[in-house]
């Protein structure tokens, strides 16, 4: 099953921000490019060491 590119793709590759290849007038995106923007990308979730006050 071919997967379609959408918007967000596409701006990542004119905007230069994720590395391609591109092959004759094919655009080509290697897997490890993509690990590494979504790792660069990645917000950690920040733990909550306190409980909520109640509201009276």
């Amino acid at each position: 099953m071919r997967r379609q590119p959408d918007l967000r793709d596409r701006r990542g590759v004119a905007d230069q921000r994720i590395a391609f290849v591109k092959v004759g007038r094919h655009v080509r995106i290697p897997a490890s490019a993509v690990a590494e923007y979504i790792a660069a990308r990645t917000v950690q979730p920040v733990s909550r060491t306190r409980q909520l006050r109640r509201a009276a």
